[in-house]
């Protein structure tokens, strides 16, 4: 996703069953509503016989899920587009499904962002699509101008992005119910290029990748959200399990299943711990980078390799990230930087979400 996102290479297809894994935990929100796909997949898509796998659940489940109506679009660079409306029985038959989408020529190319789909976006009260990645910033910034409930697929990573982190911090944005580790396949266009770790073309000629660290997100609500965590892990009596950060007041945690339920300081957490997170168990502080994060010091380090060997490269703040004291006792460890003052030796600590329970918890 990140290479799709340099290289503008981002019209990956969804996959019909891992729509349907996520789709089904909000059917309850979609009775009497309009659904708006607007960055669908057009390729070869035919009335009766939809390419598009959104468009295609929507219309196997169309009655059963009691929606009131479902638009979609797509881009098509430099050329007119079409659009695709389901919402009565063309066929005569008593049943709506996929043989009774319309297909409607657009004045536009289909863009999201053009007037033209702006004003279906208006109309909808549910957005669900793939967005392209390149675009996620801008994409995940309209929804919330128009004050739309939305469930769209991305990348984890995303949640560190200033435009999505304070949506996550202040529960406008969560992580969806289906998809919590592993990676997902993608089908894509028959020119992209198979330079991904994993990849396959299927006996028709159809190429498909797998992508890591892909995620929902979304602003409906569903059960599953609301679990208690509970891990049975103790902070007091095991405190050498919990090294301090040396710019941040905090404890360090690298898993989630290793969060200690008797601590209530603040603690930080791996993004993944978003998978879990509850919002009535515990509250989003700050993340951990510099510029949402107020770190207690600025140590000056010199920048190790990843031998532990010195690079004559010098940084504040551990590239202004949290770390904490090197554990020579740990052989998984590896020091980072170096204190130019004391000669300190210190490791650097990924991207974390500060977190605290609630009070009551």
């Amino acid at each position: 996703m990140d290479a799709a996102k340099r290289n503008k290479k981002d019209e990956f297809y969804t996959a019909y069953d891992d729509i349907q894994k996520e789709l089904i935990h909000y059917a309850r929100h979609f009775k009497n509503k309009v659904i708006y796909c607007n960055c669908d997949d057009h390729n070869g898509i035919g009335l009766g016989t939809p390419k598009s796998n959104f468009l295609k659940y929507l219309a196997d489940n169309f009655q059963a899920f009691g929606i009131k109506k479902v638009i979609a679009t797509h881009y098509v660079a430099g050329g007119r587009s079409t659009m695709y409306i389901l919402d009565q029985d063309n066929t005569g038959d008593g049943f709506i499904c996929s043989e009774d989408i319309s297909e409607i020529p657009m004045r536009g190319d289909g863009d999201f962002r053009s007037d033209e789909c702006v004003k279906f976006l208006k109309s909808a009260d549910i957005v669900i699509t793939n967005p392209p990645f390149s675009l996620l910033r801008e994409y995940i910034g309209q929804l919330i101008k128009h004050k739309k409930h939305f469930i769209i697929i991305g990348n984890i990573n995303a949640t560190t992005y200033k435009e999505f982190f304070p949506l996550i911090k202040n529960n406008k944005m969560w992580i969806g119910a289906s998809i919590h580790s592993g990676d997902r396949e993608f089908q894509v266009p028959d020119d992209y290029p198979l330079q991904a770790a994993g990849y396959r073309v299927d006996k028709d000629g159809n190429k498909f990748i797998r992508v890591k660290g892909v995620r929902w997100f979304t602003n409906l609500d569903y059960n599953a959200r609301h679990e208690i965590l509970d891990t049975g892990k103790r902070y007091y009596g095991f405190e050498y399990m919990y090294p301090r950060y040396i710019n941040y007041d905090a404890i360090n945690v690298d898993k989630t299943a290793d969060i200690p339920m008797d601590y209530d300081g603040i603690i930080g957490v791996p993004i993944t711990f978003l998978d879990k997170y509850n919002p009535d168990q515990f509250e989003i502080v700050e993340l951990g980078i510099v510029g949402s994060c107020n770190f207690i010091n600025n140590k000056k380090m010199e920048i190790l390799d990843k031998n532990g060997n010195p690079t004559g490269k010098f940084t504040f703040n551990a590239k202004g990230t949290l770390y904490r004291a090197y554990n020579p006792n740990n052989p998984k460890d590896k020091p980072a930087f170096k204190d130019v003052e004391t000669g300190e030796l210190y490791s650097s600590i990924y991207a974390r979400i500060l977190i605290r329970k609630k009070k009551g918890n």
